[in-house]
């Protein structure tokens, strides 16, 4: 028997609570994200897993963090999540291109990588909220940078007990990602633009997530805040199960020996998908390098040069819109960890964040970064990966998924590091069809991006979408746009409180 994984705040005190409660309720009530008390070992080799399927390796993965669900429960979630939505039979396909190994993170339900999460956590939550007693309907408040947004929609559209309000940076999404949102059906959900940008989607959602008088206040009329952004620790825990399952097929294939070490490339805004690639480490994932790619708005890059976290600068829009992110949220669960799981160290930092806008972390805590090796690249680099990827390979990868190929090339240039590399592909080309056809070179002349993508398709091969296909005539349904000052009082209109 696993031993029980309890979870608790990065910045509070250490009031322990359990896997299913920490899912219901996103963030702590004092502003923290939780944390597992430790992170198990696998227990099941590696060699054992690469005989298992996405599924089974799924349960393996998350019966080890999520050990307040039974096993019925679990599989009842696991399977239910990932079935015929995803359009390939293994979920999560590993192509080899360009000296790398892609792992296809985009053939759910919205063509991005949050359906590796979000397709699951409706289901987490729901199990949760039986197993708890809960009475309350559910309300799902969720800031956006693009994916996160539509795939949260699509996972708790129509799912009972349940209400679903997503922000989203009115001018700061692609034309794809937005109507992949604002066409979004079910009589629970809702969308709403805002004039700012994510981090100011971000930090409008924390601040209604900690107002004790509103909690109380939606309390009696029988709502309950939760999240279903990388801060809930039930979207996090999903992620770490594809670099398990990458490196077992990686296994299955002979392509390594079991134990050899192999690098990992996640192109990172939030940080979450690049935290769960250290879980996976921790767990016994034999990865040596977590490569973190950023494009122009290089917070993290910088930070794992310098030590010093500082979001003082312009906000830049890229052709990669997912990772225009300034506050990666998510960073906060790692400088917990390398202060040694201190709350007090974790707290300070983060309200030096909040107060001035940077901290700067100690040599002792820099030295437990060993693990990350911070790269950028630019919208011409960028640009230049999916050209120079599809000319010599055929091969076709989103801006995003670029961004972590360019990244891949100077780490390898600047390091001569060798060694077999999985490259997280966080979203279908389909979903930013304009940036990758102006990168293949093939131009617009001014005509939208669904007739765009028809052209992708003519050059490509690589068939569009359904997640495209089906939106191209559909109903726009959220029309709403306020001001970051309006946040409040947008969520109050839907709720009717």
């Amino acid at each position: 028997m696993s031993q029980e994984v309890l979870y608790s705040s990065t910045r509070g005190d250490k009031g322990y609570i359990r896997a299913s409660e920490a899912i219901l309720r996103g963030l702590a009530p004092d502003g923290g994200l939780y944390v597992p008390d430790h992170i198990p070992h696998l227990n099941k080799t590696l060699p054992e897993i690469s005989r298992l399927s996405y599924q089974e390796t799924a349960f393996e993965v998350m019966k080890l963090l999520l050990t307040d669900y039974t096993e019925d429960e679990l599989r009842y979630c696991i399977n239910s999540a990932y079935d015929s939505k995803f359009d390939t039979e293994e979920i999560a396909p590993l192509s080899e291109a360009g000296g790398a190994y892609f792992l296809e993170l985009y053939h759910g339900k919205t063509i991005a990588f949050k359906d590796m999460a979000l397709s699951i956590l409706p289901y987490l939550m729901t199990t949760a909220a039986g197993k708890n007693n809960v009475k309350n309907e559910i309300v799902i408040l969720t800031a956006t940078s693009g994916d996160t947004g539509k795939a949260a929609l699509a996972g708790f559209a129509d799912v009972p007990g349940t209400k679903i309000i997503v922000f989203y940076p009115k001018h700061g999404v692609s034309p794809i990602q937005e109507k992949q949102m604002v066409t979004q059906t079910g009589d629970n959900t809702c969308v709403i633009g805002i004039e700012g940008n994510f981090d100011d989607a971000q930090t409008g959602v924390k601040k209604i997530f900690t107002d004790p008088a509103l909690k109380e206040e939606l309390e009696s009329k029988g709502f309950q805040f939760s999240s279903a952004n990388s801060i809930n620790i039930g979207r996090l825990i999903p992620q770490i199960v594809y670099y398990v399952y990458s490196y077992a097929k990686l296994l299955k294939e002979a392509r390594i020996a079991d134990g050899e070490k192999i690098n990992v490339v996640v192109p990172t805004g939030n940080f979450g998908n690049i935290l769960a690639a250290y879980y996976a480490k921790q767990m016994g994932v034999p990865i040596d390098r977590l490569i973190c790619a950023s494009n122009s708005n290089k917070v993290l890059f910088d930070f794992f040069k310098s030590g010093e976290y500082d979001r003082n600068r312009d906000f830049v829009l890229t052709s990669s819109p997912s990772m225009d992110i300034l506050i990666s949220s998510n960073l906060e669960r790692l400088i917990y960890h390398i202060a040694g799981n201190s709350t007090t160290v974790d707290a300070e930092y983060m309200d030096k964040l909040s107060k001035e806008g940077r901290y700067e972390i100690t040599d002792e805590m820099k030295n437990k970064l060993s693990d990350f090796y911070g790269g950028f690249a630019t919208e011409k680099e960028t640009f230049a990966a999916i050209r120079k990827l599809f000319d010599n390979a055929g091969y076709l990868i989103d801006t995003h998924t670029a961004v972590a190929a360019s990244v891949y090339e100077k780490y390898k240039e600047e390091t001569g590091d060798k060694k077999v590399t999985v490259i997280a592909s966080t979203a279908s080309p389909y979903k930013f069809t304009r940036s990758v056809m102006n990168a293949l070179g093939k131009g617009d002349d001014g005509i939208d991006d669904f007739e765009l993508a028809d052209r992708l398709f003519e050059v490509s091969g690589v068939q569009i979408p359904d997640a495209v296909s089906s939106i191209r005539d559909a109903r726009v349904r959220h029309t709403t746009v306020v001001d970051r000052s309006e946040m409040e009082g947008a969520v109050r209109n839907f709720l009717g409180v």
